[in-house]
């Protein structure tokens, strides 16, 4: 195999099995494990003899380590080894009753212990302040349930080694969704929900006419108040260019192409919205290296006998995939057997596009990306019904779309998604999904202390190839962020190597629609803008993606999230592979060695001084300071009962680590919420411990005094830094995901 030192480190850091902490399998015995077994179905489902089974095995294997095919990411961790659970996405329904309520989130926390991520509609709560006829009380909404959903999250980890993912969707006909539009206009709420409105088509007709639409109680379907639409999709292009929440999923789309609209409504979709399921449904995915699909020679072109031979494997692979889950609920079992749901999608599309020589953002692109789209749709069916021949259609068929005289008998309700391949696409070393290239040059870590940069491949091929290549262009790549303007680059060299921040908005809606057009599901994708876009860019945007067909949309403003640690150019005196990384104001530069010295204190700070009353503690006094550079100290005092010297130690923790660089919102998620038992909580101030008052004084100082500036920029752009190793965030396919160590804020 041929793997990058990203590669590697993603699969050290995230797959290979460890016994005692130490990485005890390579990469080749990793597919090896999944291969045989996935192909071990074979022999206990469908009566195929060993030797069958050691072939298809070997199948699987050879389309893995050539890295033509991945899938998701629980099926690569877990297959073979004692976990056993396969599946990517969830939908797990809330019902209008406290029972549902925490049914559901019981259920969520064991999805979540098995490595899965979740997605819910909470539309059919009832609204806030509404009747509550068992306890003659008033409903607290949908929103505080939300937020009991993201504080639960956070108290389970992934497999045990992360925090779940969540996607939280709410109908805008809904009385309270002006509430949840806003809900994280604070950055330090819901961190472990991603947000989407759901869209009717009525809405949308009424924004184009400039009307208003109705909202509707869920609980008896009475009309509660009407709001005018423009101001409401006003208000969510707001938001979403403010911090690049709440997405927005059309519904009646999601539900036109339900492919078994007998067994229910389609109200929910998975963390990064490309994959809308009924309650209960969950969907294992993968999909195919477009950057290898290509022939050889002067004059490329999609290598189609190569890209059926893959697609019809990929699909058998992902078919048996359903078969070897261990599901970890029998209701999910049950559905995601009745309706055996795959996913397959591609990666490397802009490496696809660099190889051919298309621009991604022209016609010629979004035609490319039709054509491929539509062969790998067409052959995936073609793979589920010949799997239909020999194992049967899915067992919900009856009723289905397909259910009619002469249709499609599939093995599979759906059969494509374009999904995130954050971690895959770094294992397979090609461009994540269907987005461009983030950058030319990235940094990566080397030995845990040196930030080098790196040239994308084919980049450096073609500019050796050609005799422009030098470490001084590399130097001004850096610094500029692009190649665009550079007069040491030839101009279709220009033209083909375009990122992200490159290319309109426009283009990125169009290349979405035309993966959609032949998608089953939907598509993750992330619309990329330059910080200085207006909420009219933005606006247009989404309307674009209503005209031409998009199941959802979701934005991404550079420089708009809140505590955005941001990346410079390289200093003009280090070396041209080395790049140092500085901060906004919120935190300070991280320092080119593995050991970092926080700055000094200053001798003039700026604050506040919070006072709590807290059982166990008596009286707390909570000081918030920063300086020139953001938040650098927090302090406590107590009053006599209290307990100071742990409070005082917290405090000094907390100052090291503001000082230190460290992310505000990574501290908040450590401390609040932490809950004393000798804590009596105070309805006033609502604090639960002594680490939750520090942490809520923190969160209002914020969000109640201080506004950092966030124009700080590499180039064009703005890069978030990834908090477990210091590598690049980049923002897209719905999420951000880490260039160097796999890690995702979605995952």
């Amino acid at each position: 195999m041929e793997l990058t030192a990203n590669a590697l480190t993603v699969l050290e850091r995230r797959y290979l099995k460890k016994i005692d902490g130490k990485v005890c399998e390579t990469p080749e015995d990793m597919f090896r494990r999944v291969a045989n077994n996935i192909a071990a179905v074979e022999v206990t489902h469908y009566g195929k003899t060993e030797q069958e089974a050691e072939e298809l095995a070997q199948e699987f294997y050879e389309m893995m380590t050539n890295l033509e095919f991945l899938p998701n990411s629980p099926t690569l961790m877990n297959a073979g080894r004692e976990l056993q659970q396969l599946a990517a996405c969830f939908v797990l329904p809330i019902e209008d009753s406290m029972e549902s309520i925490f049914e559901t989130l019981k259920n969520a926390a064991m999805i979540h212990k098995s490595g899965g991520g979740t997605g819910f509609s909470f539309s059919r709560l009832r609204p806030r302040n509404d009747m509550v006829k068992t306890t003659g009380g008033v409903a607290s909404g949908p929103l505080s349930f939300l937020r009991v959903y993201n504080e639960a999250t956070d108290a389970v980890k992934q497999g045990g080694t992360r925090r779940g993912a969540n996607m939280g969707i709410l109908r805008v006909d809904h009385p309270d969704i002006m509430e949840f539009i806003t809900a994280k206009a604070d950055t330090t709420q819901l961190t472990n929900f991603n947000l989407s409105v759901g869209l009717t088509e009525e809405f949308m007709q009424a924004v184009e006419a400039d009307t208003e639409y109705e909202l509707r109680n869920p609980r008896n379907g009475s009309v509660t108040g009407r709001l005018a639409a423009r101001e409401v999709f006003k208000t969510i292009v707001e938001m979403a260019w403010k911090n690049g929440e709440p997405g927005i999923i059309f519904l009646d789309r999601l539900n036109r192409d339900n492919p078994t609209p007998h067994l229910g409504e389609i109200e929910s979709t998975n963390p990064c919205g490309e994959q809308p399921l009924l309650p209960y449904e969950s969907c294992n995915l993968g999909s195919v290296n477009l950057a290898l699909m290509v022939t050889p020679g002067p004059n490329p072109e999609v290598d189609y006998p190569r890209l059926r031979r893959v697609v019809h494997s990929a699909i058998h692979f992902l078919d048996n995939v359903i078969d070897a889950n261990r599901y970890p609920l029998p209701k999910i079992e049950e559905m995601s057997k009745g309706n055996r749901k795959v996913g397959l999608g591609v990666m490397g599309f802009a490496d696809l596009l660099i190889k051919l020589g298309i621009p991604y953002n022209s016609q010629a692109a979004v035609n490319m990306a039709e054509e491929v789209m539509s062969f790998i749709d067409r052959e995936a069916k073609a793979a589920s019904m010949k799997l239909a021949e020999e194992r049967g259609v899915f067992p919900n068929f009856s009723g289905s779309i397909y259910d009619y005289e002469g249709g499609p008998r599939l093995r599979n309700a759906t059969v494509t998604t374009i999904a995130p391949t954050g971690t895959i696409s770094i294992i397979a070393g090609v461009s994540s999904g269907i987005e461009p290239l983030f950058a030319v040059t990235f940094q990566r870590h080397i030995l845990d202390n040196d930030r080098l940069l790196e040239v994308h491949p084919l980049f450096e091929k073609v500019a050796r190839e050609r005799g422009f290549y030098s470490e001084e262009l590399l130097k001004q790549i850096a610094a500029a962020g692009t190649i665009q303007g550079l007069e040491q680059v030839p101009e279709d060299v220009q033209q083909v190597f375009v990122v992200a921040h490159d290319i309109a908005p426009e283009w990125h809606v169009q290349i979405q629609a035309a993966f959609q057009r032949h998608t089953d599901n939907a598509v993750s994708k992330t619309v990329n803008f330059a910080n200085h876009a207006t909420p009219d860019d933005v606006a247009k945007v989404f309307q674009l993606a209503y005209q031409l067909g998009c199941k959802g949309v979701t934005i991404y403003r550079d420089g708009s999230r809140q505590y955005q640690v941001l990346s410079t150019p390289a200093r003009t005196e280090t070396s041209a592979a080395s790049v140092e990384v500085a901060a906004t104001s919120t935190a300070p530069a991280v320092p080119s060695t593995s050991k970092i010295r926080p700055r000094i204190r200053p001798d003039e700070t700026t604050g506040m001084t919070k006072r709590y009353k807290i059982g166990g503690c008596g009286k707390l006094y909570v000081t918030v300071n920063s300086d020139e550079h953001g938040l650098c100290e927090v302090f406590t005092n107590t009053g006599e009962e209290g307990c100071a010297a742990l409070s005082a130690a917290v405090s000094r923790l907390i100052s090291l680590a503001l000082r230190s660089g460290v992310e505000v919102e990574a501290i908040l998620d450590q401390i609040k919420g932490i809950r004393c038992v000798a804590c009596i909580v105070d309805p006033e101030t609502w604090v639960l411990s002594c680490p939750d008052a520090i942490g809520k004084t923190i969160e209002k100082y914020v969000n109640g005094k201080v506004r950092f500036d966030l124009n700080v920029a590499r180039g064009p752009q703005s890069l978030l830094i990834c908090p477990e190793c210091g590598g690049v965030l980049v923002p897209q396919d719905g999420c951000a995901t880490c260039a160097n160590c796999g890690y995702s804020r979605c995952s």
